[in-house]
């Protein structure tokens, strides 16, 4: 769980600066009653490099607008207000930069019915949100009106097909995270996505489909209404 929080904060980080779509919500876990009640379990988070997006050793720049920046900490608040418990981050980062930045915030205590587990937030803000069965988590996971990509951390190979099969997301990643190739295609599921993006798909989105029937026989026609193959 900890290296699944810091991936997921890392990835949402640098999805912020690139300004694209993806971003995780979410974690769910077993343990995570226990582990993350702790604020030390969010130390992998905690320590994620802010910085200037240009450096190679930041991982976690800025957003692009004060707008968004707001955005964000207002989410942090409403989180708070609704009873989540922050155990990492929650306040402006003092960069010494002239970015719009956020800091890595982890929130613990929560309940998928919250705004800020329901709602796209598009910053470095994650929820955790334990369970007991499969069954649940899957319920969990789809329990959202978005459905462009999920991650899966496991130690089961068979499990993580069976989850893969099982989320409603275009794109599921297991024991990885954000690995993209333009010659696979991915899409959003619901709400999420633009259609088909990369791969031979994606040609699919540019053309129409016509079906045209010409009859080359020196016969007639025959009954339009009698279906011919």
């Amino acid at each position: 769980m900890k290296n699944s929080a810091t991936s997921t904060i890392a990835t949402n980080d640098v999805t912020e600066a690139s300004g694209n779509a993806p971003r995780v919500s979410k974690i769910a876990s077993p343990a995570a009653r226990e582990s993350f009640t702790d604020s030390t379990e969010a130390e992998p988070a905690a320590s994620i490099r802010i910085g200037d997006p240009l450096l190679p050793e930041t991982e976690l720049g800025p957003v692009a607008f004060a707008e968004q920046r707001d955005k964000i900490e207002d989410y942090v608040k409403l989180g708070i207000s609704e009873g989540g418990g922050v155990i990492c981050g929650g306040s402006r980062p003092d960069t010494g930069l002239g970015g719009f930045f956020g800091s890595p915030t982890v929130f613990v205590d929560t309940d998928n019915s919250m705004r800020i587990c329901q709602e796209e937030i598009f910053g470095p803000v994650v929820t955790v949100l334990p369970f007991d069965t499969e069954a649940e988590v899957v319920r969990l996971a789809n329990d959202t009106t978005y459905g462009l990509a999920a991650g899966i951390w496991t130690r089961d190979l068979a499990r993580a097909h069976r989850f893969a099969g099982a989320l409603d997301a275009g794109t599921v990643w297991i024991n990885t995270y954000r690995a993209m190739s333009p010659m696979s295609p991915r899409s959003g599921f619901k709400s999420s996505g633009l259609g088909v993006e990369h791969g031979t798909e994606v040609l699919r989105e540019y053309t129409r489909l016509k079906s045209v029937w010409v009859n080359t026989s020196e016969e007639p026609a025959g009954d339009p209404f009698v279906l011919r193959s």
